[in-house]
């Protein structure tokens, strides 16, 4: 199980990678929110892929509840800061008129 999730955060860090090395702000923007969810699915991963009961028994394995309210944080904060990376896009694309990266660092002219 651990391999296929090994591919899975494979898959997803390298379709993150590709979206932010693009010209568009919005791929960029959703580059890094895939990058985030490859890294949670990694840290879910590292901390180990068992089957148990919750803490409450003491006589059956229980699973580190730790990683899992590690991610629940990062999830919150993931969605909070893509939140914001859309509004500030959405906002410079009204301003500026284009989403394009060399438009927005003028470095055409030079």
């Amino acid at each position: 199980m651990e391999t296929l999730m090994s591919f899975l955060v494979g898959i997803l860090i390298t379709i993150g990678t590709y979206l932010v090395l693009t010209k568009s702000l919005l791929r960029i923007i959703l580059g890094t929110s895939i990058i985030g969810h490859g890294v949670h699915l990694l840290i879910l991963t590292m901390g180990g892929l068992k089957s148990g009961g919750p803490p409450l028994l003491e006589d059956v394995s229980y699973t580190d509840a730790l990683p899992q309210a590690l991610i629940l944080t990062a999830i919150v904060i993931n969605f909070a800061v893509t939140g914001l990376f859309l509004v500030l896009a959405y906002r410079s694309y009204k301003v500026l008129g284009t989403d394009d990266m060399d438009q927005l660092r003028g470095t055409e002219d030079e």
